[in-house]
């Protein structure tokens, strides 16, 4: 799975330094420490990694884990126009 998120980051132009957050859903949650061993090899820096949650989940067929994450793409807008207080 995880080889799938670098390959998705790269198709978009980012990688896994531009990762704020990532959510697993684990059909057996013992696969935790699993998790856990590629977690730490992707993101070494403690002080780099993103945010992350890990909860137990009935899943579809044969599926052992799914994952979501969000991510700030390079040259995605940073600003925002002023809100309009009268809206």
């Amino acid at each position: 799975m995880f080889t799938h998120v670098r390959a998705l980051m790269a198709a978009v132009g980012a990688g896994t330094d531009d990762i704020l957050k990532m959510t697993f859903h684990l059909a057996d949650p013992r696969d935790r420490e699993a998790l856990n061993r590629e977690w730490l090899a992707m993101f070494p820096d403690p002080a780099c990694r993103p945010a992350r949650q890990a909860v137990a989940a009935r899943l579809d067929g044969a599926a052992r884990i799914h994952c979501d994450l969000l991510a700030v793409l390079p040259g995605a807008a940073t600003s925002y126009p002023p809100s309009d207080p009268a809206a």
